[in-house]
């Protein structure tokens, strides 16, 4: 059963600073994502940067590889933000 994270706040900023800071477009990176086993097309992961998707874990966990950072780099400000969609009920 794959695991998704439940989004109440949005990361796809920081997402895409991550990727801008690694000179990466959005193509290169999925690119880069395949060749890891995540099999991740471009438009998928622009839903991810633009708050549309959630983001699944096995992205994170690679991503993290990808980029030499840690998981707090995804999650950084997000704890002063106001939740931008309704929590699951």
């Amino acid at each position: 059963m794959e695991q998704k994270l439940r989004r109440d706040r949005c990361m796809g900023d920081n997402l895409r600073k991550l990727r801008k800071r690694s000179g990466l477009s959005q193509e290169k990176l999925c690119a880069e994502l395949q060749r890891h086993f995540c099999d991740i097309g471009r438009s998928t992961y622009e839903k991810y940067e633009n708050g549309e998707l959630n983001i699944r874990i096995s992205v994170l966990i690679q991503l993290r590889k990808i980029y030499g950072c840690t998981y707090d780099d995804f999650f950084e400000g997000l704890d002063v933000q106001e939740p931008d969609c309704a929590p699951d009920l």
